[in-house]
Formats: C-alpha cells, structure tokens, sequence
C-alpha cells in the first residue's frame, strides 16, 4: 500500500476581506478536509494588497495552494471557477451531481442536475456579475458610479434576476437548489453575487420570492456559518462581507 500517495495534500487558502474568498472556506468545510488560511487586508483605497502579488502574479484573490507529498513545486491556483472545480472533484464530489443517469452516457444524456450544474460554473463569473467598473471609473464621485449603474447594469440585472427565478421554479425534482435536491458546489459559487445583490437591492422578495427565499437559505446554511467561524477566529474580528 503506497501511504504517501493516500497522505492528504497541504491546501492553504489566501483569503482577502470582503472578497469571494469567502465562498471558498464554505467549500473547503463542506469537504471536510484540513487546511490553512493567510489573510490578506485590502488598503484605504479598498484594494487588494501588492503582497498578494507575491502568491500569484495577477495579485487577486482567492488563491489556493496545493502542495502534494513527493511534489516538485505546489499548484497556486487562481480564479474562483477554477479553485471550486479543483476542490469538488478531488476533495468534495458529492458536491457535484452525477452526469448520467444508470445505463444512459453519451452527447446529449447529461442529467439536467449536471448541466445546470456546469452552466452556473460559468454564469457565476460571467454573465451575472459581469465585467466591472473599470479602475479608472473607480475614484470619481458616487453620483457618477449611480449613472454607469443605471444605464449599463441595471438593464443586465433586470433580465437576470428573473431568470434565476424561473431556474428555481423548474429546479430538477422540485428542488430547493439551482441543481436540484442536493446542495451542490453551483450553489456555493453563486452565493457571494447572490448575497451582494440582495443587499444591494438590485432584487426584491416581492418580485423574486423563490430567489429570495433562496438567497436566504444558503446564507444560514451550517457550513456557511461554519466558514464565517473559522474567519473570525483566524481574523479575529467579526465577519464584515461587504463594505458600508
């Protein structure tokens, strides 16, 4: 029996505050598996530090480390879509639900629990949070910011919201998650565009009850409040998730 291959790797999270970093501690305690936080302060300017660029040369968060015994070098893995797929499938794949169902595998027999499932992989990063405000926009007036907003982004989250409305209606089995019965690694990804909309209003419980309801759900989650314990205690502050 080879016991250094069965030795689990070191994983280190560098998490910054008020970031998506914080999905992915929810992920790692749904894995239940062990590893290490480094936490990085953003500055006066609500940036991400230049020593961030020490762990990963694009100086943004999160990042994952991944040092496996008998490895030349750990694996720094950047972009949250790509940590969350790294994670579910060697260390959480019961977060991921099953491509076919018995006897049927091909093009075309995908479950619908899996193609949702990769379709929020993607939409989380992409079409719903969208691109951002470019840093030159960055320092002028909140006037300003509330007009981009209007005219640019306002019209995407109108169509969004909705949508996302619509897929809990027709969740597979009549399910309370995007994907399904089952909390799935999806759901942990769209859980800090979710939540930073809903506090920001750009949805409402009266035009969006199933999403709402939803919203709320994921956020009193167990191994969200797990993950929200374990930055306070390595922070030693309490959890702030977005800024005033």
């Amino acid at each position: 029996m080879n016991t250094e291959a069965q030795e689990q790797p070191k994983v280190t999270l560098y998490w910054l505050d008020q970031s998506r970093s914080q999905r992915i501690v929810w992920l790692l305690e749904e894995a239940k598996i062990k590893y290490d936080i480094e936490v990085f302060k953003r500055t006066p300017e609500r940036l991400a530090p230049p020593s961030l660029k020490k762990v990963h040369p694009l100086g943004k968060a999160p990042v994952l480390s991944i040092e496996s015994p008998g490895a030349a070098a750990p694996y720094v893995l950047a972009e949250s879509g790509f940590i969350v797929e790294y994670i579910a499938e060697h260390f959480a794949p019961h977060l991921i639900p099953a491509r076919y169902a018995p006897g049927k595998q091909g093009p075309g027999l995908e479950t619908e629990s899996w193609m949702r499932y990769r379709f929020y992989m993607h939409y989380a990063e992409g079409i719903l949070t969208g691109p951002r405000i470019p840093f030159f926009l960055r320092p002028v007036t909140r006037a300003i910011v509330s007009q981009v907003e209007a005219a640019y982004f306002k019209p995407n989250y109108d169509t969004q919201f909705p949508f996302l409305e619509s897929q809990l209606v027709s969740s597979p089995e009549g399910g309370k998650f995007l994907c399904g019965s089952e909390l799935s690694a999806a759901d942990i990804l769209m859980s800090f565009p979710l939540s930073a909309a809903k506090a920001a209003g750009y949805f409402t419980k009266e035009k969006c009850p199933k999403l709402w309801a939803y919203v709320e759900m994921i956020e009193g989650m167990e191994g969200q409040k797990k993950a929200i314990a374990k930055i306070e205690e390595v922070t030693g502050e309490p959890y702030q998730e977005f800024s005033a």
